[in-house]
């Protein structure tokens, strides 16, 4: 794949909540770009040190934290991670090694579809308790999957280019 795909554009000129979910989306739509069009083994190749930091994990990382963060945390549902990462902080790593890029591609859109559903559902100014204790409200984890995303989409654009020279926004 050398063209990137339709990614939705954010709103220039837009309420807070439109602009803010529509870079989550933009930035979803290109992680969904830098992990497309890639063997398995390319997906799961390394080039760093650390041996789980590839683009088939970095994938899984993503699907992981959507999950968390809107589902469990916004919504208050059951965490399917939480005991495999008791058992290894890294398990989201290393499932991706032997799951096939498709899979995980297919997953990560699922899962942003359900996530997009609990922001729906919700005003950006309500609130609930982080952990019990620590009031957030859904701008805060929408802002930080921004961030989050971003973050790791960076991480993305890289390995992409040692993989196979892919290169753009």
């Amino acid at each position: 794949m050398t063209t990137p795909p339709e990614r939705p554009d954010p709103p220039m000129d837009a309420d807070e909540r439109t602009q803010l979910t529509g870079f989550l989306d933009f930035l979803r739509a290109s992680v969904v770009w830098k992990c497309s069009g890639l063997t398995d083994e390319q997906a799961r190749r390394t080039h760093v040190p650390s041996e789980l930091t590839t683009i088939a994990g970095l994938l899984s990382h993503l699907t992981l934290v959507e999950a968390y963060w809107f589902r469990v945390v916004l919504d208050g549902q059951p965490d399917e991670w939480d005991e495999a990462l008791e058992l290894d902080r890294d398990a989201e790593f290393r499932v991706a090694l032997e799951t096939p890029i498709e899979r995980l591609i297919a997953a990560y859109e699922a899962e942003t579809a359900r996530c997009r559903e609990v922001v729906a559902a919700r005003e950006f100014t309500d609130t609930v308790l982080f952990k019990g204790e620590q009031p957030l409200t859904v701008r805060w984890v929408v802002t930080h999957m921004v961030e989050e995303t971003a973050r790791h989409l960076g991480h993305l654009d890289l390995l992409r280019e040692l993989t196979d020279g892919l290169t753009g926004e």
